[in-house]
């Protein structure tokens, strides 16, 4: 009995070994992997804002953030199903499983109850923040009908931009065939710059197509 003890023990020390293994190599291969927009940031996009602006030290040039994609689905106050798909979608689209957003209070009137799950939100950071920035400008954005740019207006007086999506169809990751419903989805880029237009700069360089 002692014996299968220790055998069982063995085995399961060789698993959680060969798990910290497969850790570590996704950690160095996570590590050694730059995203472009990141790339191009360190190579050029900073020198040119440093040019631009006539900042004294690399540390003031504005720089990304975060990314949150936030994802309102009001009809599952009908069917709670509706949440698991939205967050599918928006799994697929960012990259990383998303939070479920709950109603704060009771709203009679909408048939919402404290706590009942309304939506889903993911904040991305570092490489699946760039990542995702690069698929939205230059993959998902030209796929919107009728496009002609996004609104260089849309920012908040302190280097923050936001965006709507009115379809998440836009995005390649989706499968046509397998969506239930359209969602739209907001999506709010955060940087350390302190004004819009040192925001607006940034973002221009890593592409977003501004009308204005």
């Amino acid at each position: 009995m002692e014996k299968k003890a220790e055998a069982k023990a063995k085995k399961g020390g060789n698993r959680e070994a060969a798990q910290g293994v497969v850790a570590v190599a996704e950690a160095a291969a996570s590590a050694t992997f730059t995203p472009r927009l990141q790339e191009l940031y360190m190579t050029k996009i900073r020198h040119d804002l440093m040019k631009e602006f006539g900042y004294k030290n690399a540390l003031e040039v504005p720089r990304l953030e975060k990314i949150v994609i936030n994802m309102g689905v009001g009809e599952a106050v009908n069917d709670n199903k509706i949440i698991k798909s939205a967050v599918e979608e928006l799994t697929l689209i960012s990259g990383q499983k998303p939070v479920i957003t709950k109603a704060r209070l009771s709203i009679a009137t909408f048939k919402v109850r404290e706590k009942m799950p309304l939506g889903c939100k993911v904040t991305l950071r570092r490489h699946r923040m760039y990542e995702f920035l690069d698929r939205l400008v230059h993959v998902a954005l030209p796929r919107v009908r009728d496009f002609r740019g996004v609104s260089g207006k849309s920012f908040d007086g302190r280097g923050n931009y936001a965006l709507g999506i009115k379809e998440q169809l836009v995005f390649p990751e989706i499968n046509y065939d397998k969506v239930e419903a359209t969602r739209g989805m907001d999506v709010v880029i955060v940087t350390t710059a302190k004004t819009d237009a040192e925001a607006k700069a940034l973002l221009k360089a890593y592409g977003m197509p501004f009308v204005n």
